[in-house]
Protein backbone atom coordinates (compact mmCIF):
# COMPACT_ATOMS: atom_id res chain seq x y z
CA UNK A 1 0.00 0.00 0.00
CA UNK A 2 2.80 2.71 1.12
CA UNK A 3 4.72 1.72 -2.28
CA UNK A 4 1.76 1.76 -4.43
CA UNK A 5 1.03 5.63 -2.94
CA UNK A 6 4.90 6.51 -2.98
CA UNK A 7 4.79 5.95 -6.73
CA UNK A 8 1.87 7.27 -6.96
CA UNK A 9 2.81 10.62 -5.10
CA UNK A 10 6.07 10.25 -7.27
CA UNK A 11 4.29 10.49 -10.63
CA UNK A 12 1.81 13.72 -9.73
CA UNK A 13 5.83 15.21 -8.83
CA UNK A 14 7.13 14.36 -12.40
CA UNK A 15 3.72 15.69 -14.13
CA UNK A 16 4.11 18.80 -11.75
CA UNK A 17 7.49 18.95 -12.81
CA UNK A 18 7.01 18.45 -17.01
CA UNK A 19 4.35 21.78 -16.26
CA UNK A 20 6.91 23.71 -14.67
CA UNK A 21 5.09 27.14 -12.91
CA UNK A 22 2.01 25.87 -14.44
CA UNK A 23 2.46 22.53 -12.35
CA UNK A 24 3.02 24.40 -8.83
CA UNK A 25 -0.06 26.50 -10.21
CA UNK A 26 -2.22 23.78 -10.59
CA UNK A 27 -1.17 21.58 -7.83
CA UNK A 28 -1.57 23.71 -5.11
CA UNK A 29 -5.85 24.48 -7.05
CA UNK A 30 -6.68 21.28 -6.66
CA UNK A 31 -4.57 20.47 -3.46
CA UNK A 32 -4.69 16.53 -4.69
CA UNK A 33 -1.17 16.13 -2.28
CA UNK A 34 -0.75 18.65 0.70
CA UNK A 35 0.48 22.42 -0.37
CA UNK A 36 3.52 21.75 1.47
CA UNK A 37 4.75 19.23 -0.23
CA UNK A 38 4.14 21.15 -3.48
CA UNK A 39 5.80 24.13 -2.63
CA UNK A 40 8.26 22.18 -1.09
CA UNK A 41 8.79 20.22 -4.74
CA UNK A 42 9.44 23.86 -6.04
CA UNK A 43 12.01 24.80 -4.02
CA UNK A 44 13.33 21.51 -5.32
CA UNK A 45 12.94 22.46 -8.44
CA UNK A 46 14.18 25.92 -7.92
CA UNK A 47 17.23 24.64 -6.39
CA UNK A 48 17.97 22.46 -9.87
CA UNK A 49 17.41 25.55 -11.74
CA UNK A 50 14.25 24.36 -13.73
CA UNK A 51 11.86 27.43 -12.43
CA UNK A 52 13.34 30.56 -10.04
CA UNK A 53 12.40 31.25 -6.53
CA UNK A 54 10.34 34.80 -7.37
CA UNK A 55 8.25 32.95 -10.07
CA UNK A 56 7.69 30.15 -8.27
CA UNK A 57 6.83 32.32 -5.02
CA UNK A 58 4.18 33.74 -7.09
CA UNK A 59 2.67 30.59 -8.64
CA UNK A 60 2.77 29.55 -4.81
CA UNK A 61 0.50 32.38 -4.29
CA UNK A 62 -1.70 32.32 -7.28
CA UNK A 63 -2.65 28.59 -6.83
CA UNK A 64 -3.36 29.12 -3.43
CA UNK A 65 -6.12 31.74 -4.50
CA UNK A 66 -7.27 29.30 -6.60
CA UNK A 67 -7.88 26.70 -4.42
CA UNK A 68 -8.90 29.06 -1.91
CA UNK A 69 -11.54 30.53 -4.51
CA UNK A 70 -13.04 27.13 -5.49
CA UNK A 71 -13.41 26.55 -1.88
CA UNK A 72 -15.30 29.53 -1.06
CA UNK A 73 -17.41 28.80 -3.95
CA UNK A 74 -18.40 25.76 -2.46
CA UNK A 75 -19.67 27.33 0.46
CA UNK A 76 -21.38 30.48 -1.23
CA UNK A 77 -23.18 28.36 -3.92
CA UNK A 78 -23.27 24.68 -2.43
CA UNK A 79 -23.40 25.06 1.21
CA UNK A 80 -24.24 22.75 3.81
CA UNK A 81 -26.39 20.17 2.15
CA UNK A 82 -23.75 20.33 -0.47
CA UNK A 83 -21.22 19.98 2.30
CA UNK A 84 -23.35 17.06 3.61
CA UNK A 85 -23.69 15.13 0.52
CA UNK A 86 -20.29 15.75 -1.67
CA UNK A 87 -17.65 16.72 1.21
CA UNK A 88 -16.34 13.28 1.80
CA UNK A 89 -15.63 12.93 -1.67
CA UNK A 90 -13.27 16.64 -1.38
CA UNK A 91 -11.57 15.18 1.86
CA UNK A 92 -13.61 17.69 3.94
CA UNK A 93 -14.80 16.18 7.15
CA UNK A 94 -18.09 17.21 8.43
CA UNK A 95 -16.17 17.77 12.10
CA UNK A 96 -13.73 20.58 10.76
CA UNK A 97 -16.32 22.31 8.69
CA UNK A 98 -18.04 22.54 12.40
CA UNK A 99 -14.79 23.77 13.85
CA UNK A 100 -14.43 26.25 10.90
CA UNK A 101 -17.78 27.77 11.03
CA UNK A 102 -17.82 28.34 14.65
CA UNK A 103 -14.65 29.94 14.38
CA UNK A 104 -15.36 32.10 11.79
CA UNK A 105 -18.95 33.23 13.79
CA UNK A 106 -16.57 34.01 16.19
CA UNK A 107 -13.73 35.73 14.99
CA UNK A 108 -15.07 36.88 11.54
CA UNK A 109 -12.84 37.94 8.81
CA UNK A 110 -9.86 37.58 10.76
CA UNK A 111 -10.06 34.07 11.07
CA UNK A 112 -9.53 33.75 7.08
CA UNK A 113 -5.97 35.30 7.41
CA UNK A 114 -4.48 33.69 10.65
CA UNK A 115 -6.51 30.32 9.62
CA UNK A 116 -4.01 29.53 6.74
CA UNK A 117 -0.90 28.93 9.72
CA UNK A 118 -3.18 26.73 11.46
CA UNK A 119 -3.38 22.77 9.96
CA UNK A 120 -6.74 21.62 8.72
CA UNK A 121 -8.52 24.69 9.85
CA UNK A 122 -6.32 26.52 6.20
CA UNK A 123 -8.57 24.15 3.76
CA UNK A 124 -11.75 24.53 5.53
CA UNK A 125 -12.25 28.02 6.70
CA UNK A 126 -12.68 29.34 3.28
CA UNK A 127 -16.09 27.34 3.03
CA UNK A 128 -17.64 29.56 6.03
CA UNK A 129 -16.61 32.67 4.27
CA UNK A 130 -18.32 31.61 1.26
CA UNK A 131 -21.54 31.06 3.47
CA UNK A 132 -21.16 33.86 5.16
CA UNK A 133 -20.90 35.37 1.65
CA UNK A 134 -17.94 37.49 2.72
CA UNK A 135 -17.24 40.36 0.16
CA UNK A 136 -14.73 38.15 -2.39
CA UNK A 137 -12.17 41.30 -2.24
CA UNK A 138 -11.47 40.97 1.03
CA UNK A 139 -11.51 37.24 1.55
CA UNK A 140 -9.16 37.33 -1.28
CA UNK A 141 -7.00 40.22 -0.19
CA UNK A 142 -6.42 38.32 3.13
CA UNK A 143 -5.68 35.12 1.45
CA UNK A 144 -2.83 37.10 -0.64
CA UNK A 145 -1.32 38.22 2.59
CA UNK A 146 -1.69 35.04 4.30
CA UNK A 147 -0.30 32.84 0.82
CA UNK A 148 3.06 35.06 0.74
CA UNK A 149 5.21 34.13 3.62
CA UNK A 150 3.71 30.56 3.42
CA UNK A 151 4.54 30.52 -0.13
CA UNK A 152 7.97 32.17 0.58
CA UNK A 153 8.82 29.45 3.76
CA UNK A 154 8.09 26.52 1.92
CA UNK A 155 10.18 27.68 -1.31
CA UNK A 156 12.79 28.57 0.30
CA UNK A 157 12.62 25.09 2.29
CA UNK A 158 12.93 22.67 -0.65
CA UNK A 159 15.97 24.73 -2.45
CA UNK A 160 17.93 24.84 0.87
CA UNK A 161 17.18 21.27 1.11
CA UNK A 162 17.88 20.43 -2.31
CA UNK A 163 18.51 16.37 -2.94
CA UNK A 164 16.54 15.77 0.71
CA UNK A 165 13.52 18.62 -0.11
CA UNK A 166 11.03 15.53 1.10
CA UNK A 167 12.63 15.87 4.66
CA UNK A 168 10.60 19.38 4.49
CA UNK A 169 7.70 18.44 7.40
CA UNK A 170 11.09 17.74 9.01
CA UNK A 171 12.44 21.19 8.51
CA UNK A 172 9.69 23.23 8.50
CA UNK A 173 8.32 22.29 12.16
CA UNK A 174 10.38 25.12 13.95
CA UNK A 175 9.20 27.93 11.68
CA UNK A 176 5.59 26.50 11.23
CA UNK A 177 4.88 25.65 14.92
CA UNK A 178 5.48 29.39 15.89
CA UNK A 179 3.09 30.65 13.01
CA UNK A 180 0.35 28.68 14.59
CA UNK A 181 1.14 29.91 18.35
CA UNK A 182 1.71 33.75 16.74
CA UNK A 183 -2.05 33.09 14.48
CA UNK A 184 -3.55 31.98 17.74
CA UNK A 185 -2.62 35.03 19.54
CA UNK A 186 -3.59 37.10 17.10
CA UNK A 187 -6.99 35.84 17.32
CA UNK A 188 -6.77 35.77 21.01
CA UNK A 189 -5.95 39.68 20.55
CA UNK A 190 -8.47 40.29 18.37
CA UNK A 191 -11.52 38.92 20.46
CA UNK A 192 -10.23 40.58 23.33
CA UNK A 193 -10.32 44.08 21.38
CA UNK A 194 -13.79 43.55 19.64
CA UNK A 195 -15.23 42.72 23.32
CA UNK A 196 -13.56 45.22 25.06
CA UNK A 197 -14.97 48.10 21.93
CA UNK A 198 -18.09 46.24 22.46
CA UNK A 199 -17.99 46.88 26.15
CA UNK A 200 -17.39 50.24 25.57
CA UNK A 201 -19.76 51.23 23.61
CA UNK A 202 -22.64 49.35 25.85
CA UNK A 203 -21.29 51.97 29.34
Amino acid sequence: MMDTLHEWLAQILVWIESLGYWGIIIGLAIEVIPSEIVLGFAGYLVYKDVVSFPVAVICGVIGAILQQWILYAIGRYGGRPFLDKFGKYLHLKSKHIDIAEKWFEKYGSIIVFTGRFVPVMRQVVSIPAGMARMKLWRFTWLTVLASIPWSILFVWLGSSLGENWEKIDEKAAPYVQPAILIALALLVGFFIYQYLRKRGKTI
